[in-house]
């Protein structure tokens, strides 16, 4: 029983799960389980079949795809109540990228058969997964007019813009030092490329490295972006 309290509590946090009615809350939180994941270890991998929703409690996860010779791409950050696997789910098909823990991660895992009950009892949950698509789609999209339209500065400005959020002045700031490493793996283009577009970006005035490793974006990288 109070693991099903425990459960039912655990839900009633998440975005997606807090539309369900108080019986079908109930009903959920006996089917979801519960699961935590190292640094490092993937929670599903392209080209295979979870049968699962997961949904992120705490920690953070990257979404990534690979080509045959290994190159990645990182396509999203995951964090605390973002899920995944849906789509693998609705249309039966393998996932179409990995995701894998960038930090501990602990996640609630819902079945296919009790994901898809969820949709059809809940008009408000499955608009809500819907819209979730949606915004993935768009997000989709934005980075292959990167990828085919700018130039290895705009796909960095770009990408910075993305991971900016604004502070208490307003101003528009990534917190966390980000690794070149990845930022080349999001834009595409080799890592040595993207160390001098940033150091030439920091020359030129259009972002500030902060003592704290944080990074400020000056308003004209809007131009390069």
């Amino acid at each position: 029983m109070s693991t099903m309290l425990s459960n039912l509590d655990l839900l009633r946090r998440v975005p997606l799960f807090s539309l369900l009615t108080v019986a079908q809350a109930e009903v959920v939180s006996g089917a979801v389980v519960k699961r935590r994941f190292k640094r490092g270890e993937v929670l599903v991998e392209q080209g295979q079949k979870s049968n699962a929703l997961f949904i992120l409690l705490t920690g953070r996860a990257r979404v990534m795809t690979a080509d045959s010779r290994g190159r990645e791409v990182i396509l999203a950050t995951l964090g605390q109540g973002d899920y995944l696997g849906e789509m693998s789910i609705i249309d039966n098909e393998p996932h179409s990228a990995t995701v894998r823990a960038e930090v501990q991660t602990d996640v609630l895992m819902l079945g296919r058969t009790e994901f898809a009950r969820c949709l059809a009892e809940n008009t408000s949950m499955s608009l809500v997964v819907m819209r979730g698509l949606v915004k993935r789609l768009r997000h989709a999209d934005r980075k292959i007019e990167s990828l085919a339209l700018l130039d290895v500065y705009g796909r960095v400005a770009h990408a910075l813009l993305d991971f900016a959020q604004p502070d208490a002045q307003g101003q528009r700031l990534i917190k966390e030092k980000i690794s070149r490493q990845d930022l080349a793996k999001m834009v595409g283009a080799s890592r040595e490329m993207v160390s001098r577009v940033m150091k030439d970006l920091e020359e030129r005035g259009f972002i500030e490295v902060l003592p704290t490793g944080a990074t400020l974006l000056k308003e004209r990288l809007n131009a390069l972006g």
